[in-house]
């Protein structure tokens, strides 16, 4: 019966401050907004295929929350580090050795660049690789995981 995800919501302190960083800096479009409920929504992607949604909590009272934004190989390779860059994002990775680069989660696997919003919720470009999975590899660099298959 379940055949993906459709919605996911996260809190934020400033409701126009994470208005414009979610549809001015990464482009999302706005689709709903509600002053009285201090809340907006954002299409991911294709109208009506994804939403987030964005509400106020007062200051201190934020959570903080993770999720990923699915991608095409090819844009995370070629494009997310800069992407993130220009929009004078800070991407970075798990792979503890300094680098900015996207990573291998090589039990999916799926290559993945993550970088934070305003508020310090930790947001991912991932996308999902050809090939057969390798968990024993754990999350290796991208060049890492092209020599092991």
């Amino acid at each position: 019966m379940i055949k993906g995800l459709y919605e996911t919501h996260i809190e934020v302190e400033n409701l126009e401050r994470s208005i414009d960083f979610y549809k001015n800096t990464l482009g999302l479009t706005q689709c709903h907004y509600e002053e009285a409920r201090r809340i907006a929504f954002f299409w991911i992607g294709e109208a009506q295929s994804a939403m987030l949604g964005i509400w106020e909590k007062p200051v201190g009272q934020v959570a903080k929350r993770h999720f990923a934004f699915r991608c095409t190989p090819d844009d995370i390779l070629q494009h997310s580090v800069q992407f993130l860059k220009d929009r004078n994002l800070k991407p970075y990775n798990f792979l503890k050795n300094g680098s900015d680069e996207p990573m291998v989660f090589a039990w999916m696997p799926a290559i993945a660049i993550y970088f934070n919003d305003p508020d310090g919720n930790s947001l991912e470009f991932i996308a999902i690789l050809e090939g057969e999975a390798k968990p024993e590899l754990g999350v290796v660099s991208y060049e890492q995981w092209m020599a092991q298959t």
